[in-house]
């Protein structure tokens, strides 16, 4: 089983978008690897925080969901580029930090 990096520490992180005491499951998908379900969700909020100023714990949350957003195909449906353009600042710092994760893999 091919686990994505990041995939425990975003089961903790992700329980902020739903009720106490929930949990959201991880899943496995047609390819073997196995994801974190609620990461979009989690990162649409964690925009909004970073848009309202909040940084620290906020852009690690961001940067560890970066794997997972690739895997299930976030940035074939919105390339990087599209992330970085605009006045977004949430957008444009997961677009960077997306660049910055491709290079590091390579």
């Amino acid at each position: 089983m091919n686990k994505i990096q990041g995939t425990e520490q975003l089961a903790n992180i992700n329980k902020k978008v739903v009720e106490d005491g929930q949990n959201l499951p991880s899943v496995k998908l047609k390819d073997g690897s196995t994801v974190q379900t609620g990461t979009v969700a989690t990162m649409l909020h964690n925009i909004q925080l970073y848009n309202f100023g909040e940084r620290g714990a906020i852009e690690d949350e961001l940067i560890l969901a970066i794997p997972t957003l690739f895997k299930v195909g976030l940035f074939d449906l919105f390339p990087i580029n599209e992330w970085i353009n605009g006045d977004n600042a949430g957008r444009k710092f997961i677009g960077e930090q997306a660049k910055i994760y491709l290079k590091e893999k390579d």
